[in-house]
């Protein structure tokens, strides 16, 4: 499975502080945000990364995650000018996804539960049609919601509804086979002139080929995408973290675990960040792993 982390768009919501960086580079607890839903790919095994951002934002994440081979991964970039939907990553990233299934995951998602590694190593290895993660909300009247039956198969998919027929909010990490690039590249843009994501799924739905996991209670989903969002995110993490003394999204600690690096390879990359919390957090990983 090959994955896309989408990055673009111009952050308007979160405007004047994303006039001059990307939402995705702003910092959610010790790390920036871009670290959560690039763990999220590395926790499901995918090693083959496309980063999609704007032009005015590709030097900086290539200076931060450069070609990913310090965590044993490859990341590639490419360029959305304009938002045009995130159905639109699939054409972009038609080369780079080539034969195989693709993860979406959107760069200012953030996700983080005991069970998640199990989770996702359960809907990655052989996806027949799609998968869609469902978080419940007290508000679905603001996002897109699924229904289930009682297997977990998906039977209805609404955009926004005045009358939601569950509370399960479509999250922004998506699981495809390899067709999800032809349907992105046949669909019409929508009145707002985008390619919507909603489409693509309905027609997964269309054809009974689509389901969704409940990530259920004692799981956190958070769209980090306004100021409040925003803040309630970075609370979050520090809470969990100087609580538990662990790290979330420490992708370096990702990439050990996972065994894409050694601890020698881990412990150099902590040592280059040794004056921060988190550079030392890493380097104490590394000795741990390496004992």
């Amino acid at each position: 499975m090959k994955g896309i982390i989408l990055a673009g768009g111009t952050g308007t919501r979160l405007h004047p502080i994303t006039v001059s960086v990307s939402k995705q580079l702003l910092p959610v607890g010790d790390k920036p945000m871009i670290y959560y839903p690039l763990s999220v790919l590395m926790l499901a095994d995918i090693r083959e990364i496309l980063l999609i951002c704007t032009e005015r934002d590709l030097d900086q994440f290539r200076r931060l995650l450069g070609d990913g081979s310090q965590l044993g991964v490859h990341i590639d970039y490419a360029v959305q000018n304009r938002p045009a939907g995130l159905a639109e990553a699939f054409v972009i990233g038609a080369d780079h996804v080539g034969d195989d299934d693709v993860a979406l995951v959107l760069g200012d998602n953030i996700f983080h539960g005991h069970h998640f590694y199990d989770l996702l190593q359960s809907n990655v290895r052989d996806v027949q049609g799609c998968v869609l993660f469902g978080y419940p909300v007290e508000d679905p009247e603001r996002y897109g919601v699924g229904e289930t039956d009682a297997s977990g198969r998906l039977v209805s998919l609404e955009e926004k509804p005045a009358r939601p027929r569950s509370d399960l909010a479509i999250t922004g990490l998506y699981l495809y086979d390899n067709e999800v690039v032809d349907i992105a590249k046949n669909l019409r843009p929508s009145a707002r002139g985008e390619l919507e994501i909603t489409d693509v799924n309905k027609n997964y739905l269309a054809r009974g080929r689509a389901r969704l996991v409940d990530l259920g209670r004692g799981f956190a989903w958070l769209d980090a995408g306004t100021p409040e969002s925003l803040l309630q995110a970075a609370q979050y993490v520090r809470t969990l973290e100087e609580r538990q003394g662990v790290r979330i999204a420490c992708v370096e600690e990702v990439a050990l675990r996972m065994g894409f690096i050694d601890a020698d390879s881990c412990h150099r990359l902590g040592e280059q960040m040794s004056q921060s919390g988190y550079g030392q957090y890493v380097m104490s990983v590394a000795r741990e792993m390496a004992s």
